[in-house]
């Protein structure tokens, strides 16, 4: 821990232009990161403020590079906890473009769930490459960003609205799951069942009512319809997260503007 640590310090910043070379999303997330993280920062940051930058990266390269770097293919690893500090600054940063933010909302989702959703994908025999002190880790660290997250839903645009309650069912509390169906009634009334976007928001109100049956019986339901099944004897919430994270993907996929969903 204390060698990751040591890596990230930033005992010298090459001058601006040293590292203004790469994508724009690039440099605009040095310079948030550089404002909301001004000293010690995990090993991943050295994607930001290294000299230079990889000359094949254009946009989407480096994204999915700097993504990979912290959720390493959707697998926690020892530095996952501490790089997920990035995502979470990047993701309260209105700088930072709608779609990106709902992108690292959905990772910091994926990071919180990797344990349960590989449980549910692939027992038996259990999750292959499984490192459970670093998805607890990880697990931690979204828990502990989330309250700030949510704290924005009144400020948000709609696509990082979804993103966000899915991270309300997973981290459920007394205060945050009775306000969902409020908060997302414009969406039902706006996308019908059987819709991608209307189905997503259905089934994230039938995870805040917390009811076991209820959940179950929706799970296999959608699931039965057109999402990649799970092994029935797993866990239910494993099985309904492993499902919500296969719907939020494709709602994000659907979202071809910032503000679409409204």
């Amino acid at each position: 821990m204390d060698t990751h640590a040591e890596s990230g310090r930033n005992r010298y910043e090459p001058p601006h232009d040293a590292i203004a070379s790469g994508p724009p999303i690039r440099r605009l997330f040095r310079d948030v990161i550089a404002d909301r993280l001004p000293g010690r920062r995990p090993p991943q940051a050295a994607m930001l403020f290294a000299h230079g930058a990889d000359p094949s990266w254009d946009e989407r390269g480096f994204l999915g590079d700097f993504y990979n770097e912290i959720l390493h293919q959707d697998t926690c690893w020892p530095g996952t906890a501490d790089g997920l500090g990035l995502i979470a600054a990047l993701a309260v940063d209105d700088r930072v473009p709608a779609r990106h933010r709902f992108e690292m909302v959905h990772l910091l989702f994926s990071a919180a769930t990797v344990g349960e959703r590989h449980l549910a994908a692939s027992r038996p025999p259990g999750p292959r490459h499984a490192d459970a002190d670093s998805e607890a880790r990880a697990r931690i660290a979204v828990r502990s960003c989330t309250p700030g997250l949510l704290a924005r839903w009144p400020a948000e645009c709609p696509a990082v609205r979804l993103a966000l309650a899915a991270l309300a069912v997973v981290f459920p509390t007394e205060r945050t799951l009775p306000a969902l169906g409020a908060r997302l009634h414009g969406f039902t009334s706006r996308h019908p069942l059987g819709t991608d976007l209307g189905d997503y928001v259905r089934f994230v109100l039938v995870l805040a009512a917390r009811d076991e049956d209820r959940i179950l019986t929706a799970t296999e339901r959608f699931t039965d319809a057109y999402w990649t099944g799970t092994a029935r004897g797993v866990p239910t919430r494993a099985r309904a997260l492993h499902l919500l994270g296969q719907m939020l993907t494709r709602v994000g996929a659907g979202l071809a503007r910032p503000h679409a969903g409204q």
